[in-house]
């Protein structure tokens, strides 16, 4: 896969919080299994704006599809409508599904479905898959944490690759999703880590990262980063740099 072979934002990354569209849903339920890949892809994009649990097997059936515009379809919908049964379907899709735009989608809906079984594969992600597939890795993994469904164990894993993130990855993007994570993991790691080396590594990132990043926008991400963690000392050596 080409690294600039994919926009890092698509229309369908981020689904407004607006009302559903007024579609016929039972209608919609029977073209998920229509012959017609372009029925298909219409009702799964319906479903990426409208929660329905009678959606969600059909869907799961569709992340296998023959046509790609149909599996990102249904990966937008499965996070539109997130299921504990969907999480290993989706994790199985990132393991043979090497189409960029469908692979966003899976990960987007790892990042809704706030699975602890999800981990694992979106660290995977963050370290070697293209830019706008990792953008969404670094921001799930805040997702997951934000929802506590990281076990103890893996917080130290989780906040090392999102420091290396932080630090080297080339796109910018990419590293400001890294810094919204780690702002939100260091509020858990300061209760659930007697250790302090996890803590320390990941503040010293956020403070490097905040006064050394070349673009201002992941500096920003990095300071506001500090902020979540509400850590006085910190929040004066930022302000004296």
């Amino acid at each position: 896969m080409q690294e600039d072979a994919f926009s890092p934002l698509e229309p369908l990354d981020e689904l407004p919080p607006h009302s559903p569209p007024e579609v016929d849903v039972e209608l919609m339920l029977q073209q998920l299994q229509d012959p017609d890949p372009y029925l298909r892809m219409q009702a799964a994009r319906a479903f990426c704006e409208i929660e329905e649990p009678r959606a969600v097997k059909p869907l799961l059936a569709l992340v296998r599809d023959p046509c790609p515009l149909v599996r990102v379809g249904a990966a937008y919908a499965l996070g539109r409508n997130p299921d504990p049964a969907e999480v290993e379907v989706l994790i199985e899709g990132l393991r043979w599904d090497w189409n960029g735009y469908v692979r966003k989608g899976l990960v987007w809906a790892l990042g809704n479905a706030k699975d602890p079984r999800a981990y694992p594969v979106l660290l995977e992600v963050l370290a070697e898959d293209i830019a706008a597939v990792r953008l969404w890795a670094a921001s799930a993994l805040g997702q997951l944490a934000q929802a506590q469904a990281l076990p103890g164990p893996a917080l130290d894993e989780v906040v090392a690759a999102l420091c290396r993130g932080l630090a080297q990855d080339p796109i910018a993007a990419v590293r400001g999703n890294c810094a919204w994570s780690l702002g939100i993991l260091g509020q858990q790691v300061k209760l659930a880590l007697e250790d302090p080396i996890v803590y320390t590594m990941l503040t010293r990132q956020l403070l490097t990262s905040a006064s050394r990043d070349p673009d201002w926008g992941v500096r920003d991400d990095a300071r506001l980063a500090l902020q979540k963690l509400a850590d006085p000392d910190l929040l004066e050596h930022d302000s004296s740099q």
